[in-house]
């Protein structure tokens, strides 16, 4: 694993996707939480840690055969 960036130095490329991956997990996980309790997308963004507005989910359409 490579080792951390100093301090003032710029996030590299895997330094900078790890970072978007934790925030994406953190969002689908707040979004998962709130379908589950029935809140709606928009009150899960809110109460969100990252704060971010995360965009609300798609329905699912039945697969076309």
């Amino acid at each position: 694993m490579p080792a951390p960036n100093p301090p003032g130095d710029k996030p590299n490329r895997e330094d900078r996707l790890a970072a978007k991956l934790r925030e994406n997990l953190r969002r689908r996980k707040a979004q998962a939480r709130a379908l589950s309790t029935g809140e709606s997308g928009d009150e899960a963004a809110a109460a969100s840690p990252a704060g971010d507005i995360a965009a609300p989910a798609l329905p699912k359409s039945p697969p076309e055969s």
